[in-house]
């Protein structure tokens, strides 16, 4: 059967910048690792990958050892991912969904997924998805109060790079990093494989191709930005993807939702958010409590834990209960969406297929009620609330100061004033050789929008710590 995307092209090792170029070299080389095998040592490596382990997951600057980071989450989502690409391999193979299917391709898919997992949040700002949001409500307040020339910015920038801006996004920012920002070698970032690029791509449309409203899952977001227009055609050229998703962009998401959904139980658990008896009230709600034929229900599974914890005379019965269900929960989720991708193959690889992995699958509602409970018992709490009027003040004021500052940086005949030309020298210095190496030639509109993205790409690469720091170095408050 002929179908649209195939996986001895979805599964590209190249890379932008090929290592090894002649024969003689490679005969002579004594690594036995995979492409892929490589990208996830350059992940390793990387300081970009380092500094996730000071960036929000849920809560903010918190000082507990447990609470996630968004370095803890990345490897669970790794973990995951390599998990659901071992088990949908070995269904592909044991159910013969695709003759062209090899035992070899599933140690590809597994190696990708578990790169994936590490860098899919790679390029999120400081402050977790608050961070995104803040960003975003920045632009859509200030942008058109900043003049260039005469001219409002907003008179200046086409219609695509004013709305990459509104529609700000970590997952769009997360390819922009590792296609080059992280200058090593040189202007191709980590130049990892476009198999592994293409995996990340959860939206491969771009600002003007947004539609929240859409059925279609791929179409929700902004997936890259008009400045990283060449290198998403370049990747989906070689993956054969054209606008379709990647088939390993719904298990890479399906891998993140579990990690995250799971997580943030947990965690508001452990600080207090949520207690034993309000999870059994959650959990109550649950249609499937009441399916014999499903052999699993998530609220007799809880309370079946915390009656072995009693039997068993532990101290803490409810915690014992609540982690021990939580690793139940992963497995019966992995599970689904195994299954999901499993039962769904063919619209999947024909880039019909328009839902997550968990579309029509038992878990489909407690993966709504685990979203919907953290929202309401955590994230709309005092407490997050007052972190977060801190965390906008924060970036509000770095980006107040380093917009005005990089308006007229690398502009002819324009001199910053001493404080702009000193804020822009704290701009990374490899963010700004990226910029002068990929302005050349430019219009002076994507010139200036590249300077904007300058500012993005700065303030994203900061730790949370660092933020505050800065903020308060430049404001005096010590």
């Amino acid at each position: 059967m002929k179908r649209n995307l195939e996986w001895n092209k979805l599964l590209a090792a190249e890379r932008e910048r090929q290592s090894g170029s002649t024969s003689n070299v490679r005969k002579l080389s004594t690594d036995l690792r995979s492409e892929f095998e490589k990208d996830y040592h350059r992940i390793i490596g990387s300081a970009s990958f380092r500094r996730l382990q000071d960036k929000t997951q849920v809560f903010p600057l918190d000082r507990s050892d447990f609470i996630r980071t968004r370095l803890t989450h990345s490897l669970e989502v790794s973990s995951f991912g390599k998990s659901l690409g071992q088990n949908i391999s070995e269904n592909i193979l044991k159910y013969q969904k695709d003759e062209t299917f090899t035992p070899k391709m599933k140690e590809d898919i597994c190696n990708i997924l578990q790169c994936a997992g590490l860098i899919h949040d790679i390029g999120n700002p400081p402050f977790g998805h608050f961070g995104e949001m803040a960003i975003r409500e920045w632009f859509e307040q200030n942008l058109d109060k900043l003049e260039f020339k005469g001219k409002k910015i907003t008179e200046v920038l086409t219609e695509q790079m004013l709305e990459d801006l509104y529609h700000f996004e970590g997952n769009a920012q997360a390819f922009r990093l590792v296609t080059k920002l992280h200058y090593l070698v040189d202007e191709r970032g980590m130049n990892l494989t476009y198999g592994l690029l293409g995996s990340i791509l959860k939206y491969p449309v771009s600002s003007l191709e947004i539609d929240k409203e859409s059925d279609d899952i791929k179409r929700k977001k902004l997936g890259y930005y008009y400045a990283d227009r060449k290198m998403f055609e370049t990747v989906q050229k070689a993956t054969g993807t054209e606008d379709n998703r990647h088939p390993l962009a719904f298990i890479l998401e399906a891998a993140d939702d579990i990690a995250y959904k799971t997580a943030d139980i947990e965690d508001a658990f452990i600080k207090g958010f949520l207690s034993y008896g309000a999870l059994c009230e959650e959990l109550g709600s649950l249609s499937q409590n009441n399916k014999e034929e499903n052999g699993f229900s998530p609220l007799l599974k809880l309370e079946e834990l915390y009656a072995r914890a009693r039997e068993r005379g532990e101290e803490q019965p409810e915690e014992y209960a609540v982690k021990n269900w939580i690793i139940r929960i992963q497995g019966v989720l992995i599970g689904c969406a195994t299954d999901g991708f499993t039962s769904n193959y063919d619209a999947i690889m024909n880039g019909e297929y328009k839902y997550d992995l968990f579309y029509g699958t038992e878990a489909e509602e407690l993966m709504n009620l685990l979203g919907d409970m953290a929202y309401r018992r955590v994230f709309t709490s005092y407490q997050i609330y007052k972190m977060e009027v801190t965390e906008s003040m924060i970036l509000n004021f770095l980006m107040d100061k380093f917009m005005n500052a990089v308006i007229y940086y690398d502009v002819e005949g324009k001199n910053l004033n001493s404080i702009h030309m000193r804020l822009v020298s704290f701009i990374s210095e490899n963010y700004r050789e990226a910029y002068h190496f990929h302005s050349k030639g430019k219009s002076e509109a994507e010139k200036l929008y590249l300077r904007i993205l300058l500012v993005t790409d700065y303030i994203c690469g900061m730790t949370d710590s660092y933020a505050k720091r800065l903020y308060q170095e430049l404001t005096g408050i010590f």
